[in-house]
């Protein structure tokens, strides 16, 4: 079992259930799956920048990415529906808190100037997204290996009912967010 998948069970949960004056263990909020997106505009003019984000993202969760379609023709950015236009992942189970534990505690501390993320960030139903600039943070990565920076979208999908829930869940697993905000 994963050391933050342990805390989840033996600390949080009981804290959760007490706070919130749940009586079913059933009722506390638990986090469901993370999906880890890059979106690439740039794929339209190189698809080979779809290529080294795909192992990027393989690198960086164990997984591999699924490519994602554009959805609609959009004229103005010259998009055609169906075309490759980025990568994601879904994460469940064992290596979704192998991923939630090294971005917690290893990526996040090595963004500079990093004075925690924003509390703000929900959703409305308990989910929070969490926009990372550069891959460089997660310690898989080689610098002299990458061709260009690339951002992603870190979505963390929860079962709480509302954000307040699902921010008091994440603090307590260690999500440093940033103090002026909470």
């Amino acid at each position: 079992m994963n050391r933050l998948q342990e805390k989840f069970n033996k600390e949080v949960v009981p804290a959760l259930s007490k706070a919130f004056e749940l009586k079913n263990v059933m009722q506390v909020p638990r986090i469901e799956k993370v999906v880890v997106n890059i979106g690439m505009g740039e794929a339209m003019d190189n698809p080979k920048a779809l290529e080294s984000a795909l192992s990027d993202l393989t690198i960086i969760t164990g997984q591999k990415p699924v490519m994602t379609k554009a959805k609609k023709s959009i004229a103005n950015f010259k998009l055609r529906e169906g075309r490759l236009i980025g990568t994601k992942v879904t994460l469940r189970g064992d290596r979704m808190w192998a991923f939630l534990d090294r971005l917690m505690s290893t990526a996040l501390p090595r963004v500079r100037d990093f004075r925690g993320v924003s509390a703000n960030a929900f959703d409305g139903r308990g989910n929070y997204t969490l926009g990372l600039r550069d891959q460089l943070i997660f310690p898989e990565i080689e610098y002299d290996k990458i061709d260009k920076l690339r951002g992603m979208e870190v979505t963390i999908v929860t079962t709480a009912r509302n954000d307040n829930q699902a921010r008091v869940m994440l603090q307590l697993l260690g999500m440093p967010f940033s103090k002026k905000e909470v």
